[in-house]
């Protein structure tokens, strides 16, 4: 069982909560329930929603890989969190002057660090002179 996969599982299904519990009234419901066009709204229900599917599979996928080694699957999944990281970062400073309104950056940051780790010692002999 690797350890690092099953707490960036952990992690990810921890963020889907706080996702849809505090962000959810925070962030989702005002932008529904705001004036702006139908059509945004719905893009922004379709989006928010995507994103709660990508943390719940993210989150399914790092378990099922917390037995299953497979770089590549993993390495797609951290690629993608550093592109949010990227994303946060860039979008915190560049309308908000800081990083500090949106810290999503360093849980997807951490998350995709411990998967590396993860990766990481399934590539490592195991201790009885073996492959991992």
């Amino acid at each position: 069982m690797n350890k690092w996969m099953l707490t960036a599982a952990g992690l990810l299904f921890l963020t889907t909560g706080v996702h849809v519990f505090l962000g959810g009234p925070e962030i989702h419901v005002p932008i529904q329930e705001s004036d702006l066009h139908p059509a945004v709204r719905a893009v922004g229900a379709v989006v928010w929603h995507a994103v709660t599917v990508m943390l719940l599979v993210f989150g399914a996928g790092c378990a099922w890989l917390a037995r299953n080694p497979n770089a590549p699957m993993a390495w797609l999944m951290i690629a993608t969190q550093l592109g949010f990281v990227g994303l946060f970062i860039g979008y915190g400073m560049a309308l908000l002057g800081n990083l500090t309104v949106m810290p999503q950056w360093i849980i997807f940051g951490l998350i995709s660090a411990i998967m590396a780790m993860g990766i990481r010692v399934d590539k490592a002999p195991s201790r009885r002179g073996g492959a991992a």
